[in-house]
């Protein structure tokens, strides 16, 4: 895995394949969260990830005869906001600032700022485009602990 020092972990996560995960500074990952790196997994700076939430690179092909795996990389821009319960599939980048909706599922890419929620996750509005400032970063905090 390749992780920044800035990096929040919630008790409880998993990750599937470490080596395929790239995780940049000031990224927050909720408790219980699934993290599917087998094919490429990348969070971009300040991301949050909200409780219980799974992002997927990789499922299989129900139509193959064999029922093989099929997938692709996965991207979540910087500033997103993952919420709790969400699900993201393979192949699918979130864009910078944008948030998906708590139980959303995700099954394509979503535009910078854009809100989604809803299954399949459909654009339910925008977020304003500001300089955001927020994202972990230790100085001997140790309330992500608790």
């Amino acid at each position: 895995m390749k992780a920044s020092k800035n990096v929040c972990f919630y008790p409880g996560f998993t990750v599937r394949q470490p080596k395929g995960l790239v995780i940049e500074e000031g990224v927050s990952i909720g408790p219980k969260c699934l993290l599917d790196a087998r094919r490429g997994l990348t969070i971009h700076k300040n991301a949050v990830i909200a409780y219980e939430s799974i992002i997927w690179t990789l499922n299989y092909d129900y139509n193959d005869i064999h029922f093989k795996g099929k997938g692709a990389p996965t991207e979540i821009g910087e500033y997103a906001w993952i919420c709790s319960r969400s699900i993201i599939l393979p192949g699918v980048k979130i864009g910078k600032g944008a948030i998906v909706a708590s139980g959303a599922i995700v099954t394509k890419d979503v535009p910078n700022f854009a809100i989604v929620g809803g299954v399949p996750a459909k654009i339910i509005g925008y977020r304003e485009e500001k300089d955001y400032q927020y994202g972990y970063h230790h100085k001997n905090d140790t309330s992500h602990l608790y």
